[in-house]
């Protein structure tokens, strides 16, 4: 007979902030998936954690520092341990910090690619492991167009999220073979956040022209790609709003 975990299907998302990440876990929830949501400090998932469980779902936020081996392998067993096999993973962290190429400290530009790269390495290798032992799972890795061309003033995010994508690449490679769908989602253009609506007024006030991105409407082509069909998979999905340059 299967245990209660086993009959359970976790979604865990890292770096589930107030937008993208948290929208992708409420619409997993949405399907019957427990949620599992991660950022450094628990303290502020509890909103989200409560507005999932408001809707009927179920989920559990856990104080996890992606760049830390020792915190994400025990992140990954108390999950699968206490909670259900994580038949989806999402790795959402960006630390998009714009700076001068003449002017960027090492110290800066090496946190940026430890927290946007080497930590969706570490959060996707320790699940991948478990998905490959049930011939199962989806692996998402949240991009931007950073990814593909680096801007003026970007080296170190653009670095970062070129090394992501190349690691989602490898990734699907090897892993696609053994029935785990691995993709890849830039996602170019501003997203409908605090931070953007404080920061770029401008910018926010295109929203009622669908000029930025909702993160319900990111979430939904999250939701897509965990869905495909193996025999029509996709590995890279752009978006981004219909008025940006690109």
């Amino acid at each position: 007979m299967a245990s209660e975990t086993e009959n359970k299907k976790v979604v865990l998302v890292i770096g589930a902030g107030d937008a993208t990440g948290g929208a992708i876990a409420r619409r997993f929830a949405r399907e019957g998936y427990v949620a599992c949501v991660t950022r450094r400090s628990a303290d502020k998932l509890q909103p989200l954690v409560d507005a999932i469980r408001a809707e009927g779902g179920e989920a559990h936020g856990f104080g996890s520092d992606a760049r830390k081996e020792e915190d994400v392998a025990e992140l990954v067993e108390t999950i699968e341990r206490d909670i259900g096999p994580i038949e989806a993973f999402v790795f959402n962290i960006g630390a998009n910090v714009p700076c001068s190429i003449l002017e960027e400290t090492a110290r800066k530009y090496f946190k940026i690619w430890e927290m946007a790269c080497f930590s969706g390495f570490l959060t996707s290798q320790a699940v991948a492991k478990r998905m490959v032992t049930r011939g199962r799972g989806t692996i998402l890795f949240t991009g931007a167009t950073a990814g593909l061309r680096g801007a003026a003033g970007f080296a170190a995010f653009a670095g970062a999220k070129h090394g992501i994508r190349a690691l989602a690449q490898s990734m699907a490679r090897e892993l696609g073979p053994r029935n785990i769908h691995v993709a890849h989602v830039v996602v170019d253009g501003a997203i409908d956040t605090e931070f953007i609506r404080e920061s770029f007024p401008e910018r926010y006030a295109l929203k009622d022209q669908d000029g930025i991105l909702n993160p319900e409407h990111i979430a939904e082509s999250y939701w897509y790609l965990h869905s495909q069909p193996r025999d029509a998979w996709t590995f890279e999905l752009d978006l981004r709003p219909w008025m940006e340059k690109w």
